[in-house]
């Protein structure tokens, strides 16, 4: 997902266009090539090589899109991937094993890393972003995909309290679908 594919009309509705590297949902994480997503919204799991990945790289893309959305500039504007990752890593800290585990097993993490603590995506957005948003923003921007935020949780988030999703209805499994 990248700003460039998303179509919004009058009312403010948005579509997404250009499917050509989707993915059915529910058929298990397979391989794939690691260059899928465009450089500022690629996730870091990708950054960091893997090759098996979920949906969750989407909800870090879109995660991105809603900081430029609300800053009007991108968040992480590398210029290579070792830039975007260093820009995600003094951001958000560099990723330990302790909040992302396995990362120091990704085909492209290097032990010789900089250590950056991180400044704070709160602060970095104070300007641009309620509470809510924020709070939505960081769980979106979770290192580890497995912990981040799914796209059902994402709409059920306080942030969404007041709009209406007229459209949408759960399946039993709890996977949002459109009517």
């Amino acid at each position: 997902l990248k700003p460039q594919n998303l179509l919004v009309d009058g009312k403010g509705a948005i579509k997404l266009a250009d499917f050509g590297l989707a993915r059915a949902i529910g058929i298990p994480v397979r391989v794939y090539t690691h260059e899928v997503v465009t450089l500022w919204y690629r996730a870091p799991e990708i950054l960091l090589g893997t090759q098996r990945y979920s949906m969750g790289v989407d909800i870090w893309s879109i995660g991105c899109i809603f900081a430029e959305m609300a800053s009007k500039k991108p968040l992480f504007q590398g210029d290579s991937e070792i830039d975007e990752l260093f820009r995600l890593f003094r951001i958000l800290g560099t990723p330990t094993e302790a909040e992302w585990p396995g990362v120091s097993q990704l085909p492209d993490y290097k032990p010789t890393f900089p250590k950056w603590k991180g400044s704070s995506l709160a602060e970095k957005m104070a300007n641009y972003m309620d509470h809510d948003a924020i709070d939505l923003l960081e769980a979106m921007l979770v290192y580890d995909p497995a912990r981040r935020i799914s796209s059902r949780k994402a709409l059920h988030h306080p942030y969404f309290d007041d709009v209406s999703f007229p459209g949408i209805f759960f399946h039993a499994k709890g996977s949002p679908c459109w009517r």
